[in-house]
């Protein structure tokens, strides 16, 4: 996740020996008479602040053809990067991508999965590349780009074949697949407050002895208010249309799995809808207008509502959740950013950039300035 529009720093690893550890491990895959050829690796730049991403060509001959194409590799992020997360489960993220792609959700497929490390230096997927285009973090897609440029009808259509997709993916029953591997090891009676858990050991991990008085107020704010248990699902976690290839204006890709996990269905919802307000609010005291009429909740929740036949409950609370969990991410991104030369505030409330939207979630006065709008 980037939401800094100045240049950001994202690994110190060189590219030229990634290429050679990787064509290693490909030759490794495929037969010796394969005349494997992989091209320069390059890291692509506007998005994603989580797994480093590698991009390469490669092909070989099978079965009397050349065959190969475009992939792209997700990998772990060294410990001396500052990561944004205390771990990186890639045989998770595999494995979700599979169980996701097998009820007709729109995933790449991955191809080669590598574990222990033992061939980049850290653990990695290969999955192959979709070509789409994706709205962009830098600059944010709500002040350029196609999106901003698109009409209202094609906006819209975006955001319903986004919901749809979500739609898809809870739909698969967790019931009859092996879904453990979602799972959260914590402490807790159900997904959801296993979940919460989950984010209580994120944040202590990532504060490092340092307490910061809105995030802990968060999260009292919300345990007393936590919401009665509804049907559990297979939940993306970073259900927001930065992390979605689209071809014209439906998904062809959804992208990025590290936060995937078991839970009701409203975590996606409160996601997708708060990540899209979260650059809105960003822009608009800037004077930008950006595009208030997208994802927005009452939206968002009909049309969930309509394909699915589930009730919505407790949205906002989810919605508050997520600027929670964001707050987080980006007081670590802060933490990555400083470890890199950059300037980081003194207040550690300030070092997420929507803290007054998470002040008036808490105190309810963002719900008035929203049904204002």
């Amino acid at each position: 996740m980037s939401e800094d529009p100045g240049e950001i720093v994202r690994t110190t690893r060189d590219d030229a020996r990634l290429r050679n550890a990787l064509t290693r491990f490909l030759s490794d895959q495929l037969p010796p008479d394969a005349g494997l050829e992989v091209s320069e690796v390059t890291s692509p730049s506007g998005s994603g602040m989580s797994s480093e991403t590698l991009l390469f060509d490669s092909h070989w001959q099978e079965s009397g053809a050349r065959v190969g194409g475009s992939f792209v590799a997700r990998m772990e992020p060294a410990a001396s990067d500052i990561p944004t997360f205390p771990s990186y489960d890639l045989s998770m993220q595999a494995g979700v991508m599979a169980l996701a792609g097998r009820h007709g959700v729109v995933v790449p497929k991955v191809r080669w999965l590598e574990p222990t490390g033992e061939a980049l230096g850290a653990p990695f997927f290969v999955m192959e590349r979709i070509t789409g285009r994706v709205p962009a973090d830098m600059p944010p897609y709500l002040v350029d780009g196609w999106l901003k440029e698109a009409t209202d009808t094609e906006r819209r259509r975006l955001q319903d074949t986004t919901v749809a997709a979500i739609a898809k993916l809870h739909a698969i029953d967790v019931e009859s697949e092996d879904t453990a591997f979602l799972e959260f090891d914590e402490k807790g009676d159900t997904p959801l407050a296993r979940h919460f858990e989950n984010q209580r050991s994120y944040y202590a991990w990532m504060r490092d002895g340092l307490r910061h008085p809105l995030i802990e107020r968060a999260f009292e704010f919300l345990e007393a208010r936590l919401p009665q248990p509804t049907s559990t699902v297979v939940s993306w976690g970073d259900s927001r249309i930065g992390n979605v290839m689209y071809e014209g204006f439906e998904p062809v890709a959804i992208l990025d799995w590290e936060m995937a996990g078991l839970g009701p269905r409203e975590l996606d919802l409160g996601w997708l809808v708060f990540m899209h307000g979260f650059f809105q609010n960003l822009i608009t005291p800037m004077g930008l207008p950006g595009l208030p009429n997208l994802l927005r909740s009452a939206d968002v929740v009909e049309t969930y509502e309509r394909l699915t036949g589930h009730t919505v409950r407790d949205i906002r609370w989810y919605e508050t959740y997520a600027a929670l969990r964001h707050a987080i991410i980006m007081t670590r991104i802060a933490a990555r950013q400083h470890h890199f030369g950059g300037e980081r505030a003194e207040d550690p409330d300030d070092r997420f950039p929507h803290r007054a939207t998470l002040e008036a979630m808490i105190d309810g006065t963002y719900w008035d300035a929203e049904a204002g709008n």
